[in-house]
């Protein structure tokens, strides 16, 4: 890795670690950039969750109370959600390079359109499916989603703050805490999958790592002077663009 490429990482990881505390999103900025350093699609989303793993985690300390009030309702969530991820980072490494790098364009237009209108499917979700005998359902739809997020993971964290909302975890403090903790806790998992597969390119994902949690820190103190809006706003239009540009290429590598 030469400097100007560690120089590089090192400004993408402050910038999205400032970015999650902000706004969240990050990864559809830090994916493309370890892609951009040189690292093959499949080994770049690998690395992405090792690389924003401290964003990520840097919630659970805040939401110690909140978590310890649960109760052992966490179990079922974390081992339902933990063989989804587990699942997902296996089919990531079964359906190799080739397939990844076509469903490229279509998970970050994916993560884009979570991000978009993740608030807005949450409260449909919760209004729809609260109070209704669902709880099967709602384990499902959460192995389900964790499959996902073991496979690329981007916008996942609106759809688990629904699930958590609609089993009954209606106060928004209870619900985020479980939601950092079960995002946290399948990235954990996935990222022991892809280092045992040798998928992790592990100097990159510590420059990251380290610029991350930088970016983070800095990020939360400035995020009351920072109109949240624009900043999203921000995120998905360079998500389409991101994703259009994916398209193109994909489709000019068919001719």
């Amino acid at each position: 890795m030469t400097i100007q490429t560690m120089m590089f990482l090192v400004g993408i990881g402050v910038f999205g670690g400032a970015w999650n505390a902000l706004a969240g999103g990050a990864t559809l900025f830090t994916f493309p950039a370890l892609m951009a350093a040189g690292l093959p699609p499949v080994v770049a989303n690998a690395t992405n969750y090792l690389a924003m793993l401290p964003s990520n985690a840097a919630a659970l300390p805040a939401y110690r109370r909140e978590l310890a009030g649960v109760g052992p309702v966490i179990v079922p969530l974390m081992v339902v959600s933990g063989l989804g991820a587990i699942a997902g980072s296996l089919l990531l490494l079964v359906s190799g390079e080739a397939v990844f790098e076509a469903l490229i364009p279509a998970l970050v237009l994916l993560a884009t359109g979570l991000f978009a209108f993740g608030g807005r499917l949450r409260k449909l979700m919760v209004a729809g499916l609260n109070g209704s005998s669902t709880g099967v359902l709602l384990y499902v739809a959460l192995f389900v989603f964790s499959i996902y997020g073991g496979y690329f993971g981007a916008g996942l964290g609106i759809i688990l703050l629904a699930i958590v909302q609609i089993m009954g975890f209606s106060s928004f403090h209870v619900a985020n805490s479980l939601k950092n903790l079960l995002a946290t806790s399948f990235t954990i998992l996935s990222i022991g999958v892809f280092g045992v597969s040798g998928l992790i390119a592990w100097p990159e994902a510590g420059v990251v790592m380290c610029g991350s949690t930088l970016g983070g820190y800095f990020g939360a103190r400035c995020a009351r002077l920072v109109n949240e809006r624009y900043l999203r706003m921000a995120v998905i239009a360079f998500g389409v663009i991101l994703s259009a540009v994916y398209f193109a290429r994909g489709a000019g590598a068919g001719l």
